[in-house]
Order: C-alpha cells, then structure tokens, then sequence
C-alpha cells in the first residue's frame, strides 16, 4: 500500500514525527481504512543516527487527506496532525 502513495500527482504531509510507536499506529489505522499512504525521510533519518533531528513524514493522496484526517481524530490522534 504505500509505494502507491507515492505514484499519485498530489500528495499532502498528514504528519511529521520521530515517534516510532505513533508511526507504526497509524499505518495500522490506514492500513485498515484502505488509505493509501507513504512514510517519507526514513532513509535520512537513519543516516542522522537516533538524534531525532530529521521527523519522518507520513503523506497521503491529497484525495483522502479529509478521510485520514478524520480517522486519526477519531482514533484520538488528531493533536499530532500536521496543520492544514
């Protein structure tokens, strides 16, 4: 499912984080919902080390960002979305 995020013309950041725990929650709630997603800068925040400098982001088709958005909301994680 999320390499064909990154396939669609428009994308949109749902979040960023450095919080492995909230990332691997909310793939779970998109994965579930049949959104489509893409978790971006994980190969530099590797490069970084665990400093946590670089946040990875989360993006979702532009089409479904309302729906994600929503679902994480409901979910009580809409406090760590990225500003509309």
């Amino acid at each position: 499912m999320a390499s064909t995020a990154a396939r669609t013309k428009a994308v949109s950041i749902l979040l960023r984080t450095n919080d492995l725990v909230l990332i691997s929650a909310i793939e779970a709630i998109l994965k579930g919902a049949g959104i489509e997603y893409l978790v971006a800068d994980t190969h530099a925040s590797v490069i970084e080390g665990s400093v946590g400098a670089i946040p990875r982001r989360i993006l979702v088709a532009t089409e479904q960002l309302a729906r994600a958005r929503d679902l994480l909301t409901e979910a009580g994680l809409g406090h760590t979305l990225a500003r509309a």
